[in-house]
């Protein structure tokens, strides 16, 4: 039978990236699926992989991970047209309003914290942040819960019995311990809720495995090094495109002094890739794989365990459980109210 991959936002850098690479390896056996929150750009992408693969399954999916009832949709629809899911891969992700602290980054530039300064954005990039219609945070909905969701909605595709199904977490070096506080989860007091958001992630990754591995159902999670995307790019807005152009030759310089430069984003997708041909099994739930790349360009998949504990990991899960249940009540009172309200003007 051939294999269900579905991958959020894979209109564009890592996650097109991969999708790409998972169709030059096998693109009679798989049937994929493109999740994404707007259309056009999904379309777009999805006759991009028919014109290098003609005989590919690809098909489209709208979700708006921020929006709890484009979530609940999506997961509906998924049900209906595949009876499983091999791979989940929770890549959808964004990181608004970005402010850059210019001084901080010429300064870094002329330190020994150059590497480590590009890499994590550590020093340099706080966010601003803003609320969704459901009442969340966005970064905090759009990253993390809108994912979790959609595995909670999804479970009866991702467990069956007699067999395995992965998710896939795209996290990032900038989850930083320090960003990340369980009694504000959703980080409406800090200035750095994408650090926040993807720390989050690594500790649900964790409990994931705690509560579903008994189910066949497995979660990893890499880190796709620093890569030239949109998100990127949005960084410095102001910034004209010959500036990056500028860059890229210390950029490539820099590659020769450390591995996590993989630049673009089929390198970034290495560990995306390479973990979709391991066994769940075998994997370690404490350690993010991290896409490498080295001075001559080859591309390869390193662990690396990551700054969680099981106590914090349990703890955000149950959190979360309670969140999810809070924000079903409200939509049912939210559908009951409008079940009651009257029709309007002119019925009858």
């Amino acid at each position: 039978m051939n294999k269900v991959v579905l991958v959020t936002g894979a209109n564009s850098g890592i996650g097109l990236a991969l999708c790409e690479r998972l169709l030059s390896q096998d693109s009679e056996g798989l049937q994929l699926c493109l999740a994404c929150r707007n259309m056009r750009r999904a379309q777009a992408a999805r006759s991009a992989l028919l014109a290098s693969h003609p005989t590919a399954q690809v098909a489209l999916l709208q979700v708006d991970t921020s929006s709890i009832s484009s979530v609940l949709t999506a997961a509906q629809e998924v049900k209906l047209r595949y009876n499983r899911l091999d791979y989940l891969y929770l890549n959808a992700g964004i990181m608004p309003n970005p402010q850059f602290d210019v001084k901080a980054f010429f300064k870094g530039l002329f330190s020994s914290r150059i590497i480590t300064m590009f890499a994590t954005g550590e020093g340099i990039l706080t966010q601003r942040d803003c609320v969704t219609s459901d009442g969340l945070q966005e970064v905090f909905a759009t990253n993390l819960f809108g994912h979790f969701l959609l595995i909670r909605e999804l479970e009866p595709v991702l467990c069956q019995a007699g067999r395995t199904s992965q998710l896939i977490w795209t996290s990032s070096s900038n989850a930083h311990r320090s960003a990340f506080n369980l009694e504000d989860m959703q980080h409406q007091r800090g200035n750095q809720p994408y650090s926040s958001s993807k720390y989050a992630s690594d500790l649900l990754s964790l409990a994931l495995n705690t509560h579903y591995n008994k189910q066949g159902l497995y979660s990893s999670v890499i880190c796709p090094g620093f890569v030239m995307t949109n998100l990127t790019y949005g960084i410095l807005p102001s910034f004209p495109d010959f500036f990056w152009t500028l860059l890229m030759p210390l950029f490539w310089l820099i590659r020769m002094f450390t591995n996590t430069f993989t630049l673009t984003p089929y390198n970034g997708a290495e560990a995306l890739f390479w973990l979709s041909k391991q066994k769940p099994e075998s994997l370690d739930p404490q350690a993010k794989y991290h896409s490498l790349t080295n001075g001559l360009g080859n591309n390869y998949t390193q662990p690396c365990k990551m700054d969680i504990d099981l106590e914090t990991s349990e703890a955000l899960y149950e959190r979360l459980l309670q969140l999810e249940s809070e924000v079903r009540k409200k939509r049912k009172e939210k559908l009951k109210e409008a079940h009651r309200s009257p029709a309007g003007p002119g019925s009858s």
